[in-house]
């Protein structure tokens, strides 16, 4: 490809896997350094790219919300025909995509095969065989098998000064000292089967206030506020509610100021390990690390159990949730101990 190229990246849905996506984005750059590079995400996940220093645009696609009927789509491939891009590349596998970029004009279109959209496609990437690869290595198979040079593998997020202060200022505001041991505990997750029982976070968090002295916070957004409110009555001593009180840049800037940040495999697992928190333990149950873990896990450990289930098991709806509830307070206590 020449070098001044406007090129488009097609990004997926969710939060953890848009941040896997940064390690493409930052190796397109490398590839194109003088070309325009744009990238489409839904508008819940824009906080995830904002302020990324390899992008000149971000643009939302949101296929369940502003761009739900079929006249609001067509609106949007008009506004993609008029940027006039070269190529995209397509992390995304679905149909309407692949079509959307067909129908505006973009002459190069590069993703993985699948039977339905193959037609769509100028260069056709052969996918790799189901949970064969952590998903970064999966996203960055598109553009490594198109022909460009992949230079690393690691996820980045960004926070600015001013993040980092508003954190500084619930702290203060919360009396909590610079010296103090701060334990962030990230009850929440975007399907229950992840999720650690409510009354192990609460025995959790107790221990920590009880063995280390530690000013426990409990973070989410604002529909894991009931959830919070409920840990926080199962409990014994008082830990700081912080549900809803960050956005995700601030949950960043908290996760890089506590010592310890516990958490399921969710987003915010992945924004921590994206910004070098100092200690990391993440909770999984249904999902595997070798395709959804932190990656790299310099800074985590990972505490898993076999419970004779097949993982990665994607049984969203399962009531047993064992996988999780094989995992104790003791063995958490016990990994911060070690």
């Amino acid at each position: 490809m020449p070098e001044n190229k406007r090129i488009l990246i097609f990004n997926v849905n969710w939060l953890g896997d848009v941040l896997f996506s940064t390690a493409v984005i930052r190796n397109v750059r490398r590839n194109f350094p003088g070309s325009f590079v744009a990238c489409i995400v839904p508008s819940r996940c824009y906080p995830v790219l904002k302020g990324n220093p390899y992008l000149d645009e971000i643009i939302i696609f949101d296929e369940k919300d502003r761009h739900k009927g079929i006249f609001q789509q067509l609106d949007f491939v008009r506004v993609l025909k008029e940027k006039k891009f070269d190529v995209v590349f397509l992390l995304h596998r679905s149909f309407s995509r692949a079509l959307i970029c067909r129908l505006a004009g973009i002459p190069e279109r590069i993703g993985h095969h699948t039977k339905k959209r193959g037609f769509l496609l100028t260069k056709k990437i052969m996918p790799p065989r189901r949970d064969s690869l952590h998903r970064i290595d999966y996203y960055l198979s598109v553009i490594e098998k198109a022909g460009l040079k992949v230079e690393d593998r690691y996820t980045e997020f960004f926070v600015s000064e001013e993040d980092t202060a508003y954190v500084e200022n619930f702290l203060d505001k919360n009396s909590v000292a610079r010296g103090d041991f701060i334990a962030v505990i990230n009850p929440g997750g975007n399907w229950m089967p992840k999720r650690w029982p409510k009354e192990y976070w609460a025995e959790l968090a107790d221990k920590l206030i009880e063995e280390f002295g530690a000013k426990v916070i409990i973070s989410g957004s604002h529909n894991d506020l009931s959830l919070c409110r409920d840990i926080q009555g199962r409990m014994l001593h008082k830990p700081l509610i912080a549900c809803g009180v960050f956005n995700l840049k601030q949950l960043g800037a908290l996760a890089k100021r506590a010592d310890l940040f516990i958490t399921a495999d969710t987003g915010p697992l992945h924004i921590a390990n994206s910004l070098g928190a100092k200690k990391i333990i993440a909770l999984f149950g249904p999902t595997t690390p070798e395709i959804t873990g932190p990656y790299p896990a310099k800074n985590v450990r990972i505490l898993q159990k076999d419970v004779g289930c097949v993982i990665p098991c994607y049984a969203v709806h399962c009531k047993d949730n064992r996988c999780m509830k094989a995992i104790k307070p003791t063995d958490v206590l016990r990994e911060i101990k070690n």
